[in-house]
Parts: structure tokens; sequence; C-alpha cells
């Protein structure tokens, strides 16, 4: 018999199932034990499921607390702009979608990359005489979070490691661990609006640092960096030759007294991945649309980096073809008073939140300088019957039905992190519940007596 034979096995009519076997060198394969395995059913999750872990996840989920069934519920712990109704988006981003959806062009594959004319606008839209950029430095993704993954996937083998802010957004350190790459935290500092400690930052890079996440303006902190902090982070980075991921999904939402500075248009050696999306400029973060702009004007990441990620973008075959489709209109027509409205609700609501919580004794907000968040100190000796901020926000919950996270889910102890996009009215009964809530709990401290009687 020829070395290579496909039997096929047939009793009268066709079976249900061909019983194919293959004839390797005279020798029939018929199924059955394979040597070595075990044929008891034993199915398990794969290590990198086991290794994802969301720290809010893991802390909310697991708070056995009702809220007050005579308090209406007040979430201030909820990311997404549009919960409340009162941050609608424009109506031209509305109808954009609606075009693209009756046009009928939109309705299959893009590539997975995204459509060349979707990334053309998105370089046109960002690009500057200072970080000049074309359709092929762009990448579209399933919203920032696939860019940020993307990014780490690309730059990060396991067993390397990447530095992450210190109070960061959580999903960080999920998306690397469950890469096995190791979460190194550096750390901001609240008495200087959340500035980087660049000394602790330099400290912690050694030969297997295989990135740096700067995050501006900042989710939790809702903080701003100024030119020349920027520029010494750059120059750390330079220093020590690791490239920067650059999450600058809240980029240009800052406030009135604040400028935005892209970190690319600073620097001209450092190889940058910038992570953006429609999410939260827009006001639509359901619909999915981000992308990675490749910084790269030294050519330091050169074809390799490119084409990873170009690999990468194939696991999904790219984000939402309808949301491509509209991606135009949407740059192009959404208004600037759109733009305008948007942070100025938010300034204002970040200015009545501040200003309320900072005269409640106890607890010590930072001033926000943008995005959509505000975080805010608790004096632990103060409040001794809580254990920690966990404990804190629970019995808020419970005795206020107010909703905070508690910065433990940011890396942070101590502090609560709160959302400033809820409508005003429920903003101010907000403070007013936290200020009750903590004129019920707080303690002088031992020793300072005099100071509690002022």
């Amino acid at each position: 018999m020829d070395p290579y034979v496909i039997q096929m096995s047939s009793k009268g009519n066709l079976p249900s199932i061909l019983d194919v076997h293959v004839n390797v060198g005279g020798k029939s394969s018929v199924p059955g034990k394979m040597k070595g395995r075990n044929t008891r059913w034993s199915v398990r999750p794969s290590d990198m499921a086991n290794k994802t872990f969301n720290p809010i996840r893991a802390i909310v989920d697991n708070m056995e607390v009702k809220p007050n069934p005579n308090k209406t519920m007040i979430s201030l712990s909820i990311g997404d702009p549009t919960v409340f109704g009162n941050l609608p988006t424009d109506p031209e981003v509305t109808q954009a979608m609606k075009d693209a959806l009756d046009s009928g062009k939109y309705n299959g594959y893009a590539p997975s990359i995204g459509f060349l004319s979707s990334r053309e606008e998105i370089a046109s839209y960002y690009h500057c005489p200072e970080a000049p950029l074309e359709a092929k430095d762009v990448i579209l993704t399933s919203g920032c979070s696939q860019a940020i993954e993307m990014c780490l996937a690309v730059l990060a083998n396991p067993g390397q490691n990447i530095l992450v802010p210190r109070p960061g957004f959580s999903l960080y350190r999920t998306l690397a661990e469950s890469m096995g790459i190791e979460v190194k935290l550096y750390n901001l500092l609240p008495e200087k609006s959340w500035e980087i400690d660049l000394k602790q930052l330099e400290s912690l890079i050694d030969e297997k640092t295989a990135c740096l996440i700067v995050n501006n303006p900042s989710n939790p902190c809702g903080s701003v960096f100024s030119k020349r902090h920027l520029q010494k982070i750059l120059a750390v980075a330079a220093r020590q030759c690791v490239p920067i991921l650059a999450d600058e999904i809240y980029g240009d939402m800052v406030f009135s007294d604040c400028k935005y500075e892209p970190l690319a248009t600073l620097s001209t050696d450092v190889p940058i991945l910038s992570c953006g999306g429609l999410a939260k400029r827009w006001l639509v973060p359901g619909w999915r649309l981000g992308w990675i702009l490749i910084h790269d004007r030294r050519d330091i990441f050169g074809n390799e980096i490119r084409d990873g990620l170009a690999k990468l973008s194939q696991r999904i075959l790219g984000p939402c073809t309808i949301v491509q489709g509209a991606l135009k209109s949407i740059l192009r027509r959404t208004p600037e008073e759109f733009y305008h409205n948007t942070l100025s609700f938010l300034k204002s609501s970040a200015d009545l939140c501040f200003g309320a919580l900072a005269a409640i004794p106890g607890l010590r907000p930072v001033r926000p300088s943008g995005a959509m968040y505000l975080m805010v100190g608790i004096e632990m000796e103060h409040f001794p019957e809580f254990e920690n901020d966990v404990e804190f926000t629970e019995r808020l919950v419970a005795e206020q039905s107010v909703h905070c996270l508690p910065a433990t889910c940011f890396e942070y102890p101590n502090f609560i992190r709160v959302v400033i996009t809820v409508p005003e009215v429920m903003m101010l009964e907000a403070c007013s519940r936290i200020q009750e809530f903590c004129e019920q709990h707080y303690h002088c401290a031992e020793g300072s007596q005099e100071e509690c009687d002022k």
C-alpha cells in the first residue's frame, strides 16, 4: 500500500460521519486513546483568565451593603457621562451615525486597522507641525481600552515590567498582569496637584522596563500636567530610553484656566503611542471607537512595532464599521459650542463639589483641572470607627445612599473618587448627605481638641 493513503470506510449508504483514517507507512492511524493523555474530562480556565483581575470589580462586587431605603441612591462612582441623561452627545454626532447606517456602505468588514479614509480623518484631525501624522500612523481600535491593550501587547513580553501611575486607572494592571507583565507603580503627589514624583519614577526603571504609561488628563485624579512637567517626564524617558504609552482619552477635556498639551508635541526624541477615542469628548463610550497614534520621528519603533500593531489588530478584525463610516462627519461637523458647553458644565460641577467638600471637616479634596473626576482625601484619624476608605464608602452607601469609589481601587487608600458628571441638583444633594455623614462620624484626633473647639 502507498505510504500515504486516505481510507474511507462505507457500509452501503454513506454514513452521517465519514470514517477517515490516514495510512502512514502502512500503519493505519485509527483514533483511539492518545499516548500519555488522561481521557477523563478536565476543563479548567487558562492561566490568562486566572490572572485577569479587575480591582474595581473585586472591591465593589464584594460590598455586601444595602443603601438606605429612605433615600434615593446617588451614584458618584460610574465613569460613564451618559448615565444620567444630562450630557447627551451633539445631534450632529447622532445624525452622522444615522447617515452611515442608512447609506448601506458600512455593513461589511473593514481592514483590521480601519478604513483608510477613516484613518486619514483621524490623522488630519490630530496633525500639527510639532507632531505630524499620516494615515499610516493611525490604528483604529474597539475603544481606547483595546488601544491600550494592543500597545501593551506590542511593547512588552511576559517577565518584563511597565511603569503605571498611583493612583491610576485600574485597567492598566488588569491587562498587564493577564499577559504576565509586571506592574511597577510610580507615585503621583496630591500636594502638587498630582504631579509625578520623578525621582521615584526613575528609580523604578531597570533593564526589563518595556514602557512608561502617562495618563493626562488623569483618571481618577482629574489633574492636567503643565507643559514644564511633561517636558521633565519626557527627559526621564529619553535619558532611560523608555518608550511612552500616552493614555490621552481625556485629551482636550480641560477647564478654561488650564491648557492641554499632547505629549507627542513636546518631543522629537521619545517614541510615543498615544491612545484616544470618541468615548469621553464626544460622550459616546458605548460606540467603542478608539485609536492609536504612532509618533516615531526618529524611527525607533521602525516597521516592527507598526507591523506588530497591525498583526494584533487582526485578532478581532477591527472596530465597528458603522462608527468608522460616521467618523468624518463627527470630526468635521461637531460644533465647537458642544465641546464648550460640556467643559463649562464639568468645571461648574467640579467647582461646586470641591467647594462643598472642602468645607467638611475630615475631608481634603484636590481641585481638578479636567476630565470628569475629583479625588478626596479622608483624614482617617478623625473617623476611627472606619478601618479604611472601603469601609468608609460602604457606610456612606448604607446610611446616606451615596456611592463613591474607594481609591483603594486605584492603589491609593484613604481617598475616594467622585464623578462630576451628575446633574447639579444631584451633586448638591450628594454633597449635603456626605456632610451629614461626616458630621455624624467625625471625632477629634487625640491631642487636637483645641482645633476641634474652633
